[in-house]
């Protein structure tokens, strides 16, 4: 379980994050909210001690982390997928698949990522440049998960996707959290998250404006769309 506490964050001068406060239960899927520039990769990046400078607490299983170096916060199983997805153009999928060193307990084997993304194996010898973006994206949280991630930082994995990948992306997120795996989902797609994250966090201005349970969100969406400017 991840629990922020009074999450303050600095780029330079600018005070970018102002108290967060969030719960990230173990198994679940979260989602947090907001328009372009709310804080939401801020607050990603200072859980992967990414931040030059930090005030707070993010406990990790009751361990304060927020002062260890990236490399040590994944050795914990967190990992995050960027939006940009981090393929390196010029190598294989299998490259980038295995270019991280397996650095947590429970590194997903990979007759049993080619289980849960069979393009992935299909494509196993093409260049990044050669995937779709679809395929770009399942091949980031692929390469985590054989990492040994079970906390999953994931960072807008349907900017620019189609539709029916979309809906495929889904279906993998559902599928990795079956699995026990824990999941913080950055999205500006309210509908995206839906009946797939259990809890959800709006984001506005670098501060937690609300925590809403799953059932309770489909009532509140015009509230939603207003927050995120749709």
């Amino acid at each position: 379980m991840l629990e922020i506490r009074g999450l303050h964050a600095w780029y330079g001068e600018s005070h970018v994050l102002h108290g967060v406060t969030m719960d990230i239960p173990q198994g679940k899927v979260v989602s947090l909210l907001g328009r372009n520039g709310a804080g939401k990769s801020t607050t990603m990046r200072s859980i992967m001690g990414l931040m030059d400078r930090t005030e707070g607490e993010i406990l990790h299983e009751g361990v304060n982390i927020l002062r260890l170096r990236p490399n040590h916060i994944a050795r914990r199983g967190i990992a995050i997928c960027p939006e940009d997805r981090g393929i390196f153009p010029s190598l294989s999928v299998i490259e980038n698949l295995m270019l991280p060193p397996v650095v947590a307990p429970g590194g997903m084997s990979l007759e049993r990522i080619y289980g849960l993304f069979p393009n992935i194996k299909e494509r196993a010898n093409s260049r990044g440049t050669e995937l779709s973006g679809g395929e770009q994206q399942m091949l980031a949280i692929a390469r985590i998960l054989r990492t040994g991630a079970t906390i999953l930082l994931l960072d807008e994995p349907t900017e620019g996707l189609a539709p029916v990948i979309v809906q495929q992306i889904a279906r993998t997120i559902a599928e990795i959290k079956n699995l026990g795996h824990t999941i913080l989902l950055i999205e500006q797609n309210a509908h995206f998250v839906q009946g797939l994250a259990d809890i959800h966090f709006l984001m506005e201005n670098g501060q937690i404006v609300d925590r809403l349970e799953d059932h309770e969100f489909a009532a509140q969406m015009d509230r939603v769309d207003r927050l995120l400017g749709v």
